[in-house]
């Protein structure tokens, strides 16, 4: 086992090195694709890779997903594999998601105690929500039947290996939002004259952060972030036009759709008041990610059997996740992979000196295998 950590190390870390954005991961797809081959999976080149391996007579099949896109951060660690590509780095641990994966492939070919076939998806750009719906268009579903799809995600400061997830809503939609504020421009020593944007934008910004305060239930988990203020002011000069973007989560599609009924009642009605027009758009990215209950309980017995530390029914998580396109077309599960409390694996996603723990990455393979072995079970032999 030991040689076979070591590999994994430097498989991570050779990814870490080399990071790759969204729908840019032709090194990590090539690395990935070579990989399998020559652990002689059935490959399959497209969007993402997916390696094919089957054992026994079984007709079922299951799904295992890993991401492969990284982050445009500018990496601050001083270990020995920081990202060598300036502006991009590896902030959320998919370089480690995409090693335990091939780990667990590795596992299961030299030892393959499971009757049907596991797909293994590695997916390109989740961190823009793009990629699992491009391989659904690109035909996945259809080329590679499965019963059943899971996902793992490393989570900084919980305990190293320790599983957790839950029946239901396990991560939260995502929905960015502009709204675009027509003033009247002016000189900044006569206000009077126009209508400042800037004022506008204020009171809309302090008026959208009553939606979860006072308009929603107060367990409903939603948020509502203004992340940035854009005007066509000068130094003195009154703007005339101000954007307001960011994005809102939310639990249910109830709450997603009474989110946009209110950001455009009240953006519209602070508008009116002062005598202009205002424009509200929207676009989700992420729906909700939903876990079908027979998957999770087979996580449960997995992690137990991988002697994994389990946590039954987390709360759920307010971080969106592209892995819901395909449990929204599959029964599936999302589930969390602690990454260790220490400070040099505590560090939050995507903060510029995150590092993956390699401790995991075996006990990620591990998992996958036991995972594998519960949904896909040997067959006893009819007695002769």
């Amino acid at each position: 086992m030991d040689d076979f950590n070591t590999r994994l190390t430097e498989i991570r870390r050779d990814l870490h090195r080399h990071p790759e954005l969204g729908f840019q991961e032709h090194r990590t797809k090539r690395i990935v694709a070579e990989r399998l081959r020559a652990l002689g999976l059935e490959v399959h080149e497209g969007t993402g890779v997916v390696g094919v391996l089957r054992a026994g007579h079984g007709n079922r099949a299951i799904g295992l997903r890993a991401d492969m896109d990284a982050l445009p951060i500018t990496e601050t660690s001083t270990h020995d594999h920081v990202s060598r590509m300036a502006g991009v780095m590896h902030a959320c641990g998919h370089d480690g998601h995409t090693t335990m994966l091939l780990g667990a492939a590795e596992r299961l070919v030299q030892a393959p105690a499971f009757d049907g076939t596991v797909v293994f998806l590695f997916q390109p750009n989740e961190e823009h929500g793009l990629g699992a719906q491009a391989m659904i268009e690109e035909g996945v579903l259809e080329r590679f039947p499965m019963d059943e799809v899971f996902g793992i995600h490393n989570l900084p400061g919980a305990p190293l290996g320790q599983i957790s997830t839950r029946t239901g809503i396990i991560c939260n939609s995502e929905t960015l939002f502009e709204i675009i504020i027509k003033g009247r421009g002016g000189h900044a020593s006569m206000p009077q004259t126009g209508v400042d944007a800037i004022t506008v934008g204020a009171e809309i910004v302090l008026a959208l952060q009553t939606i979860v305060a006072r308009k929603l239930e107060p367990a409903s988990g939603a948020v509502v972030s203004v992340t940035e203020f854009l005007t066509d002011g000068q130094r003195n000069v009154l703007p005339g036009v101000a954007r307001l973007k960011g994005d809102f989560r939310a639990r249910v599609p109830r709450d997603r759709d009474l989110i946009r009924t209110f950001m455009r009642q009240i953006a519209e009605g602070i508008a009116a008041a002062h005598g202009i027009e205002v424009t509200v758009d929207f676009d989700t990215q992420f729906v909700e990610t939903i876990n079908a209950e027979a998957p999770v309980e087979g996580v449960y017995r997995a992690a137990q059997a991988a002697g994994c530390d389990l946590l039954r029914d987390r709360a759920p998580m307010s971080f969106s996740e592209d892995f819901a396109q395909f449990a929204t077309a599959l029964p599936g599960c999302f589930l969390l992979l602690g990454n260790g409390t220490d400070a040099a694996h505590g560090r939050p996603l995507h903060a510029s000196d995150y590092d993956f723990n390699d401790a995991l990455l075996p006990i990620g393979a591990e998992f996958w295998v036991r995972l594998v072995e519960d949904r896909l079970p040997m067959r006893e032999e009819s007695p002769r």
